[in-house]
C-alpha cells in the first residue's frame, strides 16, 4: 500500500506584524520598508509604522504605500511607537524594525525557523553597521570593537545561544503580551529591559549568528554624542527597575568618565604632573592602537576616525550614565 500523499498537509507559518517606529525619517523610511515588503517569508507579514514625526513628511512617504499601516505616536518615542503598533498587530509573531535599519533578504523566514527550532521567546542576530559617509564608517568600525561594544554578541559576534539581549528582534506573541509589552515609559534602553523581564518569566533570549540587520551609523560627532547619552542615561533608569541587570562591563565608561575628571586635581594635589597625565595618555593609546588594528584588519580608511567616534561613545555615555545617577541622588535626598 502507498504511503499517503502528505503534500500541502504542512502547517501554515505563523502571521507576522513588522512594527517600525519612525519620527522625521523621510529619508529612510522607504528603505526601511522595501527591505520587509522583498522577504521570501511564506507566511502572512503585515507592515505597521507608527509615526512621531515632528512634520508630514514621513507619513506622506509611508502614505505612498498602500500595503502598509500607518498608526499615530504623539508620545514621539521608539518604545511608545512600538506600544502603539503592539496595539495595531495581529500577528502571532511581533518583529522590530526601526525606520534606519534593513532586514536583509531572508531575515524573517531564518528567524521563525530559529524561534520554532529553540522554542525562544525572542530571537535576534548582529547588528551590522552600514556608513555611507566617512564618520559613518568610522562610527561603525568603533561599533563592533571590543572597545566600543564590551563584550555584546550582537556586536562582536559569536556562538549561537542565549544571551542577555538582541537588538530589535522577532518576538512570540503570547510572550511579549505575558510580559507586558514594550515598556512606552522608556526613551532608550527598551529592547534591554523588555529582554529582562522576558528572562525574568523564564523565557529565553536566543542569538542567531546567521542572522544581522543592516544598520546606519549616527551621522557627525553631535548626533551620535547624543544617541550615547542617552543610552547611557536610560541605562541607569533600567537598573533602578531591575538592579539584579547590571553587568560589571556597563560600569567602564562612568569609571572612565570620574577617572578622566579626576586626573587633573591628582596631578594638582600630587605635584606630579604624569600622575593626571595616566589614565587619559592610556586610555588614548588603546584607542589608537585598538583603531589601527581593526582598520588594517578591516581594510577600513576610515579607522583614521575611529578614535574619535570611540571618544564619543565613552564619555557620551558615561556622562549620560553619571547625570543619570546624580538625579537619582539628588531625588533621593529631598
Amino acid at each position: 500500500m502507498p504511503p499517503p500523499d502528505r503534500r500541502g498537509s504542512a502547517a501554515p507559518l505563523p502571521p507576522v506584524s513588522v512594527i517600525i517606529p519612525a519620527r522625521d525619517a523621510e529619508e529612510t523610511i522607504l528603505e526601511a520598508i522595501d527591505s520587509v515588503l522583498a522577504q521570501d517569508y511564506a507566511g502572512e507579514v503585515e507592515v505597521i509604522v507608527a509615526d512621531g514625526s515632528d512634520g508630514p513628511a514621513t507619513a506622506a512617504r509611508v502614505g505612498s504605500r498602500p500595503d502598509v499601516r500607518l498608526v499615530a505616536n504623539p508620545a514621539r518615542t521608539a518604545a511608545a511607537g512600538l506600544a502603539a503598533g503592539l496595539r495595531a498587530a495581529s500577528g502571532e509573531l511581533v518583529a522590530r524594525c526601526d525606520a534606519h535599519t534593513l532586514l536583509p533578504p531572508g531575515y524573517l523566514r531564518r528567524a521563525v525557523e530559529t524561534l520554532q527550532r529553540t522554542g525562544a521567546a525572542n530571537v535576534g542576530g548582529r547588528l551590522r553597521p552600514a556608513g555611507r559617509t566617512f564618520f559613518e564608517r568610522a562610527a561603525g568600525l568603533a561599533m563592533t570593537m571590543r572597545l566600543g561594544a564590551g563584550g555584546a554578541r550582537y556586536r562582536l559576534g559569536g556562538p549561537e545561544g542565549p544571551v542577555d539581549t538582541v537588538p530589535l528582534g522577532v518576538y512570540r506573541r503570547a510572550a511579549l503580551d505575558a510580559a507586558g509589552g514594550f515598556d512606552a515609559g522608556l526613551t532608550r534602553n527598551q529592547d534591554y529591559e523588555l529582554n529582562w523581564r522576558l528572562r525574568a518569566r523564564g523565557g529565553t533570549v536566543w542569538f542567531d549568528p546567521a542572522l544581522h540587520v543592516v544598520y546606519r551609523p549616527r551621522a557627525g560627532v553631535r548626533r551620535l554624542a547624543a544617541q550615547y547619552y542617552d543610552w547611557g542615561r536610560w541605562k541607569f533608569v533600567v537598573l533602578q527597575r531591575h538592579p539584579a541587570s547590571l553587568r560589571v562591563r556597563q560600569l567602564a565608561a562612568p569609571l572612565l568618565v570620574l577617572g578622566l575628571a579626576a586626573s587633573p586635581p591628582l596631578a594638582a594635589l600630587s605635584g606630579r604632573a604624569a600622575a593626571g597625565a595616566a589614565l587619559p595618555a592610556a586610555w588614548l593609546l588603546a584607542l589608537a592602537l585598538g583603531s589601527v588594528a581593526a582598520g588594517l584588519r578591516r581594510r577600513e580608511p576610515a579607522a583614521i576616525l575611529a578614535p574619535l567616534a570611540l571618544m564619543t561613545m565613552h564619555l557620551s555615555w558615561g556622562a549620560g550614565f553619571l547625570v543619570s545617577a546624580l538625579r537619582w541622588v539628588v531625588r533621593r535626598l529631598n
